[in-house]
């Protein structure tokens, strides 16, 4: 068996403990009166209506639009992106088009104090309009939540020359495109403009060629790209500049947001509040600490259990299913900084708690694959080395069909993904919640019972003082 460090251990286990404590419990500090969010924990989680509540809100076309159903169907699909864009995963939505409404029903932001609807409703930016504009001047300058500094409130021509608005546009993707003379790659974002549009943004690129046409959202300046050629057919791309970094174009995220603003800002007329109210939670207050609660004490029960079962590759374990846990938090937290925060659901615990099952059956299966060998008179060494090669593809099958399962059920009823493009962009926030956090499981399933716990065995079975069978589940002599 190949010989792992004996520190590995560790360092493993070090890195689990620490990655667990920060995922679960967050990294924050304190600017005077301002909180400020180093790391994302489970406080920062966006809880679904069935758990914590929500907004009810009606929306109507603004100044008495008869709108036609094709209008509303439109309509009600660019607030599903845009729910999906902030990352509101669990939501309900429906029209009625007899009396001109869309209903929508989605939870209250992780932060929300106040539980104030209005507030929650300005998230939503339901009523924001995009508009094409002659140039890019503006009054001031604010700073987003990334840092970027973010043109706000047009003003000379751009405030006065509208070229269209995002009534005409059609459809706004993020595409790969590649140059045919170097062969290398760009992201750009596609847009094709209805018939109206494309005569208004042909005669305006004609005659601003080599200038700048700006996109707004509201007050909101999004993107300033100049135009290199006129545009007859009402199909261009838009093209990121140099990076600080040197690089040109967009990043494949630059243009996807890009993409989805601009497709967010196509409402075919504006909207207005006609109604609202706030949505009870299903489950009561109380039912997160009872959940909180019955989890610690699971969680205790099973590190008993295969400590007293497998010894020191149950303690192991324990150590491993920590990872696991904080693991599957970070995925849902936003704890990494390119992954935004995810709305979890009942359902979507459910797959939490799939996903913990499976990594127990994962190592309960290799620890008796090893403790099998042992009892048959295998060395230490042998028992570990066959006992890992036996139990590996047991659980690789189990978990590659849990995979395919979930990934599926994220494509149906899930927003763009690697199957976008046979099932479309459309959310059900229970089921999709219950696919994003199986696959999430499974994916930490891998990564700390198959990889961190045969590492850490390996290390630990090189300490002198612990290569004792009993140790691992074997005969005491």
């Amino acid at each position: 068996m190949k010989k792992t460090p004996k520190l590995v251990f560790f360092i493993v286990a070090i890195l689990i403990l620490l990655f667990t404590y920060t995922s679960i419990f967050g990294v924050y500090g304190q600017n005077g009166d301002m909180k400020l969010t180093y790391v994302k924990g489970v406080g920062d989680i966006r809880w679904g209506t069935d758990i914590r509540g929500g907004v009810e809100v009606t929306f109507v076309p603004a100044d008495g639009i008869d709108a036609t159903d094709e209008q509303l169907a439109a309509a009600e699909e660019i607030i599903k992106l845009r729910l999906v864009n902030n990352n509101i995963t669990d939501y309900e939505l429906y029209t009625d088009a007899s009396n001109d409404h869309i209903i929508v029903r989605f939870p209250w932001n992780s932060d929300e104090e106040d539980f104030n609807p209005e507030s929650a409703i300005e998230e939503l930016g339901s009523t924001a309009q995009l508009t094409f504009r002659e140039g890019d001047e503006y009054e001031t300058t604010e700073i987003d939540a990334n840092g970027n500094e973010v043109a706000m409130v047009p003003k000379g021509d751009t405030a006065e020359k509208i070229i269209l608005d995002g009534s005409h546009v059609i459809s706004a993707k993020a595409q790969m495109i590649q140059d045919q003379n170097t062969g290398a790659t760009e992201y750009v974002v596609a847009l094709e403009f209805d018939d109206e549009g494309k005569e208004a943004f042909a005669e305006a690129t004609d005659r601003l060629t080599g200038e700048i046409i700006s996109i707004w959202m509201d007050d909101v300046m999004i993107s300033n790209p100049v135009v290199n050629e006129k545009i007859p057919d009402g199909k261009c791309t838009i093209s990121g500049g140099t990076n600080a970094d040197g690089t040109k174009g967009f990043t494949p995220a630059q243009a996807s947001a890009l993409a989805n603003k601009i497709q967010a800002g196509s409402l075919p007329f504006e909207l207005e509040v006609k109604s609202y109210s706030t949505i009870s939670p299903t489950m009561g207050a109380s039912s997160l600490d009872a959940m909180l609660l019955a989890g610690i004490i699971a969680f205790i029960l099973i590190a008993v259990f295969m400590i007293l079962m497998y010894r020191l590759p149950g303690a192991v374990a324990v150590i491993a299913l920590l990872g696991h846990i904080g693991l599957t938090f970070a995925f849902i937290s936003g704890y990494f900084g390119g992954m935004n925060s995810f709305t979890m659901t009942l359902p979507g615990i459910s797959g939490i708690i799939l996903g913990i099952g499976m990594a127990v059956d994962a190592n309960v299966i290799t620890f008796t694959r090893i403790k099998e060998e042992l009892w048959a008179g295998r060395s230490l060494d042998g028992a570990i080395k066959k006992g890992n090669s036996s139990s590996f593809w047991a659980i690789f099958d189990g978990n590659i069909t849990v995979i395919i399962v979930a990934v599926i059920l994220m494509a149906v009823f899930g927003p763009s993904n690697i199957l976008s493009m046979l099932f479309g962009a459309s959310t059900t926030g229970s089921i999709y919640s219950f696919g994003y956090t199986l696959l999430v499981s499974v994916i930490c399933n891998f990564v700390m019972s198959v990889f961190c716990v045969r590492m850490m065995l390996r290390s630990l079975s090189g300490y002198k003082s612990l290569r004792h069978k009993w140790l691992f589940g074997g005969p005491r002599k």
